[in-house]
C-alpha cells in the first residue's frame, strides 16, 4: 500500500490553531466547549486503558476532530513493531476517524526498554533507507499516512553524511510520507547549534507538511542546568513545552504558512500548564499569527493567478495517481 500526498491537508481535514489534549484541563475543556477547531491526543494516554480519561475523551470525540500524535513508534529504531500495538492502534485511530497519524523521527527504546526521551539518529543514507522502510511498514500496518516529526536535539548524533534538514527530506522523500513540522524544535536546534534556522525551513519538504506544532521552550545555563532569563554566553534552549511561545517562533510560524497555506496547527503545553482562560488567550496569539500567515499565502497565490505566463503547478505525485 502506497500512500501519496498534496501539499494541502486531505478533503475534511481540520485546519487552523486547535489544542493539544491534556489531563490537567480536560475536566475544564468539558464544562466550557471553547470554539476549537479540533484536539490533538496522543493515543498511548487511551488505547488499552480504561477508567476515567478514555471516558473524558468519548465525551469530546463526538464535539471536536481529533488528530493523533503518537510518542512510542521509535520510528528510527531497531527494535521490532509490536503487531498487536498496532493493531490496537489502528482500530483508535479508526475510531476517532483520524486522517493521518504522527510520531517523531527518532529512537525512544532499545531493547524493549523505553528511554522516556526522543533521541536522535544518525545523519547517514543508510538510516535514511532503513528507517523509511519502518515508517513503509508503519502506514501499511495503520491504514494510512504517517507524518514524521522533527525533534529537537542537544548533542550531535555521532557521524554525518547530511544535514538534519537534508535527512528529514531524505526520510519524507524514501517513504513517501507526510512531515509534521515542529517550528519551536527548529527553532530550538538553530540555537543551539548555530545555524540558519530559515535556511532550514528551505532545505525541507514544506510541500509536504500536513500539519504543525508551536510550543515554548526555556534557557538553562550550562552545566548547573538552572533557569535563566533568555539567552546568553554558555545557555542551552530546551523544548520545555512550558512557557508561552516567543515572537520569533510566531514569525516563523507565519512565515511557513504563508508558504503552505491552511494546514492544522497545535499549540502544546506540558508543564506549567496555565488555567484553560490563559491558554486559550495564548493560542489567539498563535491564531493571529497562523491568520497573517494564510492572508499571505492568498495574496501569493492572487500574484501567481495573474500572471499570464504563470501555470498551475502541479504535484508529480498527485498526478501519478
Amino acid at each position: 500500500m502506497t500512500y501519496r500526498k498534496t501539499r494541502t491537508t486531505k478533503a475534511g481535514s481540520p485546519v487552523g490553531v486547535g489544542l493539544g489534549l491534556r489531563w490537567e484541563f480536560i475536566d475544564e475543556l468539558l464544562a466550557t466547549l471553547p470554539e476549537l477547531p479540533f484536539l490533538e491526543i496522543s493515543p498511548e494516554n487511551y488505547v488499552g486503558r480504561g477508567g476515567r480519561y478514555p471516558a473524558l475523551l468519548a465525551q469530546l470525540t463526538p464535539r471536536y476532530p481529533m488528530l493523533s500524535h503518537g510518542l512510542m513508534l521509535s520510528l528510527g529504531g531497531s527494535d521490532p513493531f509490536d503487531a498487536a500495538a498496532l493493531r490496537d492502534l489502528r482500530a483508535f485511530l479508526d475510531e476517532i476517524r483520524a486522517p493521518w497519524h504522527s510520531d517523531h523521527l527518532c529512537f525512544s527504546t532499545v531493547g524493549g526498554a523505553v528511554l522516556h526521551d526522543l533521541l536522535p539518529v544518525p545523519f547517514l543514507e543508510s538510516e535514511v533507507r532503513r528507517i523509511a522502510d519502518r515508517i513503509c511498514r508503519v502506514q501499511d500496518a495503520l491504514g494510512r499516512p504517517m507524518a514524521v516529526e522533527n525533534v529537537s536535539y542537544y548533542m550531535h548524533p555521532g557521524a554525518a553524511e547530511m544535514t538534519e534538514a537534508e535527512f528529514v527530506a531524505r526520510v519524507c522523500e524514501a517513504a513517501d510520507c507526510l512531515l509534521m513540522l515542529d517550528v519551536n524544535n527548529a527553532y530550538v536546534n538553530a540555537q543551539n547549534f548555530g545555524h540558519d534556522v530559515r535556511a532550514w525551513l528551505r532545505a525541507v519538504p514544506l510541500e509536504r507538511v500536513v500539519q504543525m506544532h508551536v510550543a515554548g521552550h526555556d534557557w538553562f545555563s550550562d552545566g548547573e542546568f538552572e533557569l535563566t532569563s533568555g539567552p546568553g554566553p554558555g545557555r542551552l534552549i530546551v523544548d520545555t513545552h512550558g512557557a508561552d511561545v516567543v515572537p520569533d517562533v510566531l514569525t516563523l510560524l507565519e512565515e511557513v504558512v504563508s508558504q503552505t497555506g491552511p494546514v492544522p496547527v497545535v499549540l502544546e503545553r506540558d508543564q506549567s500548564i496555565p488555567a484553560l482562560p490563559a491558554l486559550l488567550d495564548e493560542l489567539a496569539r498563535v491564531r493571529a499569527a497562523y491568520d497573517r500567515g494564510i492572508d499571505a499565502h492568498g495574496r501569493r497565490s492572487e500574484r501567481s493567478l495573474r500572471r499570464p505566463e504563470s501555470r498551475a503547478e502541479v504535484d508529480p505525485r498527485e498526478a501519478a495517481r
